[in-house]
């Protein structure tokens, strides 16, 4: 099971790296995009500036002379102050705010362009004002400083996220794909171990048919043979029965009809049932149930399952002239059922496996290592706990308790509690 356990993680932490690979191409994808974007949007901011200047110096050209070193009125304050050039129709060019050379290459400039400017970025836009052309530039600093600002914003969110994502499909992937994996090597046990417990009762059958076909055997002969045929048939009803049971509840999991059950009445039932399987054995099966009403919330029919698997396991591993006792007792808020036998008991090694399915603590044939498999299935579906030790008589003690649904009077001082006892032969 480990090493299942280990091919789910060696999987999930496949698939988490598959998808933070992909999460991470997405995020530089968007992150490239939100960069051109805030840049494109820097950029018009500026474009839209200069282009205001240009149309107000158009208009009130004695502005280039009276307020050479201040912003325009009316514009927005953006960067650094606006750098103003006015190229003579003589190629002379000159300027009020800076000393800084406009490039050739710009110096017929219209439409926003950007350009280099004693190795600063600079926009830079024109227009004709009379016969003089003015060129005007911002640096470009503050949109650079903004890019530089985002790219490290996502330099820092980047890698959380994708270590969020990474952890996060890696804890996803083992919760979700463990619980698949091992139901299905679960699934994969349970039928290995169907197939081998089937095999040995159809095998009998099969020998037993061969042997009757292949000649004439006298009457007594064919009885035993015919016996045989239906013992080992029985065992594989029994073992289908069991192994529909458990199928029909690991596929839903649900609880039909479940309504109020006083399990002191389906113990009753239960050993009226099994006192002849007592009485040919010569055991002595009794039944103690306190007098209140010992009621609990569960399927009366997954109950009664329950009873019928622990009264039958302790009549099977009993001995002749052994005892049964069967009891339901009030504790406080729960109610509990017990069964104790004087057969060979459980040793102590076994009692955490004892619940396993097709496991057996006995080499004693019969079973097929379902029953108490198919019991630990409706106690824990009914909200039920285990316990699991030595009877009085020497033999095992299987007892459950329940949540009490309703509560009962309080037992008198004294109080006998009623008892059944199946007469010995």
């Amino acid at each position: 099971m480990s090493a299942r356990l280990h091919v789910v993680r060696t999987a999930s932490l496949r698939v988490a790296l598959a998808a933070t690979a992909i999460v991470a191409a997405v995020y530089l994808a968007i992150s490239a995009v939100v960069i051109l974007i805030a840049d494109r949007n820097l950029t018009s901011e500026v474009d839209g500036r200069l282009a205001n200047s240009l149309s107000r110096i158009s208009t009130e050209p004695f502005r280039l002379h009276v307020e050479p070193f201040r912003e325009l009125p009316g514009t927005p304050r953006f960067g650094p102050i606006l750098l103003i050039w006015q190229v003579l129709p003589d190629g002379v060019v000159s300027s009020p705010n800076t000393s800084a050379s406009l490039p050739a290459a710009v110096r017929s400039v219209g439409a926003p362009q950007t350009t280099s400017i004693g190795g600063t970025d600079v926009r830079v836009a024109g227009t004709m004002v009379g016969d003089t052309r003015v060129v005007v530039g911002q640096t470009m600093d503050q949109v650079a400083q903004a890019r530089s600002t985002v790219l490290r914003a996502e330099l820092i969110v980047g890698p959380i996220l994708l270590a969020a994502v990474f952890l996060g499909a890696l804890a996803i992937g083992r919760r979700v794909a463990a619980p698949i994996e091992l139901a299905r090597q679960r699934q994969m046990e349970f039928t290995a171990d169907a197939s081998h417990e089937l095999r040995t009762p159809l095998s009998v059958i099969e020998a037993q048919t061969d042997l009757a076909l292949a000649q004439e055997h006298d009457p007594a002969w064919n009885r035993r043979a015919f016996e045989r045929i239906s013992t080992e048939s029985e065992r594989i009803r029994r073992l289908v029965e069991d192994m529909l049971w458990l199928a029909r509840f690991d596929a839903t999991q649900a609880h039909p009809n479940a309504e109020l059950v006083d399990v002191g009445v389906l113990a009753r039932q239960a050993v009226d049932r099994f006192t002849s399987v007592a009485e040919a054995r010569r055991i002595a099966l009794r039944l103690r149930a306190a007098s209140e009403p010992l009621v609990v919330t569960a399927p009366p029919e997954w109950l009664d399952r329950l009873l019928g698997v622990l009264l039958d396991n302790a009549c099977k591993y009993s001995p002749e002239q052994g005892q049964v006792e069967v009891s339901v007792q009030g504790e406080g808020s729960r109610i509990r059922l017990r069964v104790d036998d004087s057969g060979p008991g459980i040793p102590a090694d076994q009692r955490t496996r004892i619940f396993d399915r097709f496991h057996r603590a006995s080499d004693r044939p019969g079973g097929a290592g379902l029953g108490l498999a198919i019991a630990n299935a409706v106690v824990s579906a009914t909200g039920g706990r285990w316990e699991v030790g030595d009877s009085p008589a020497g033999g095992a003690s299987m007892s459950v308790s329940w949540p009490r649904a309703l509560a009962g009077p309080r037992e008198s001082a004294g109080m006998p509690s009623p008892t059944i006892t199946s007469p010995q032969r």
